[in-house]
């Protein structure tokens, strides 16, 4: 077991087995990590950092790589951050939903094109870590028939709460350009607090020792879902904090394998 929970940030991990384009700027790009099984189910991966352009998907790259091992299929992608030309509102929102939708079908021509095994491309996985959780759960809210299932880790689930709370010193801010006052249609629109029911099958997990995104906006956000008749499970583990949820190292990696069976193959999620 690792020690150091920010280890995995620099950890190092094998290469992914090509990477897609998606549009034309430069970080408009997908690694691709493939499992030894036909028709895996794909996840499309979407990292954190709170949105800014410092942090890229390069840290994801142990989760991919044992998800890959796993069986499935793992689309890592890049997107267009805070601090860059074009990130934030809306940039940041319309590259993941370029993404999500060009992706999947890129994949599947690829790994026909390489004859490779196939990959099961219909309504994937949408996946992602504290940032990138929040761009997860944004996506499914407003694409729901494009979505096979959510795995939300220890995300940023409720944009305005997060500002709030001032989380990264002003993150949110810098993401949609201001307070919900200031701004209040990007709030509508990119909080997926706001957009509830989602329709999506969602599994969050997230620690209760976890100082960076406070697990009350998990609590919140799984409540809020579940009143408007969502599937929505949050599953809390005790002495946990950011990072283990996106460590295969961690005590936390079976409960978040748990999650991604319960979105793909129907199992019994337990938490609240």
């Amino acid at each position: 077991m690792t020690t150091d929970p920010r280890d995995v940030l620099s950890r190092p991990a094998s290469e992914p087995d090509f990477t897609l384009r998606y549009g034309e700027h430069p970080d408009h790009v997908a690694d691709v990590r493939l499992p030894a099984v036909p028709n895996a189910p794909l996840v499309i991966f979407v990292h954190g950092g709170f949105w800014r352009h410092e942090f890229d998907r390069s840290h994801t790259g142990p989760l991919a790589v044992d998800l890959a091992a796993r069986g499935y299929a793992v689309a890592t992608i890049e997107f267009r951050r805070t601090g860059q030309t074009g990130g934030g509102w809306p940039g940041t929102f319309s590259d993941v939903a370029a993404a999500a939708v060009a992706v999947p079908d890129q994949l599947a021509k690829e790994v026909a094109h390489r004859g490779l095994r196939p990959v099961s491309v219909d309504r994937p996985i949408m996946a992602g870590h504290s940032a990138g959780g929040h761009l997860a759960l944004w996506y499914a809210s407003v694409a729901p028939d494009a979505v096979g299932g959510v795995v939300a880790l220890a995300p940023v689930a409720d944009l305005t709460r997060a500002y709030e709370l001032d989380l990264d010193a002003g993150a949110v801010a810098d993401l949609l350009g201001g307070g919900p006052d200031a701004v209040p249609d990007a709030y509508r629109s990119a909080d997926p607090m706001r957009n509830l029911p989602s329709g999506v099958r969602t599994v969050i997990v997230h620690g209760t020792e976890d100082d960076i995104v406070p697990v009350e906006l998990s609590r919140e956000y799984c409540r809020a879902a579940r009143r408007g008749g969502d599937d929505a499970t949050l599953v809390e583990l005790a002495g946990v904090e950011h990072f283990g949820v996106i460590d295969p190292l961690s005590a936390a990696w079976p409960a978040v394998l748990a999650a991604f069976g319960t979105v793909t193959r129907g199992e019994t999620a337990d938490g609240d």
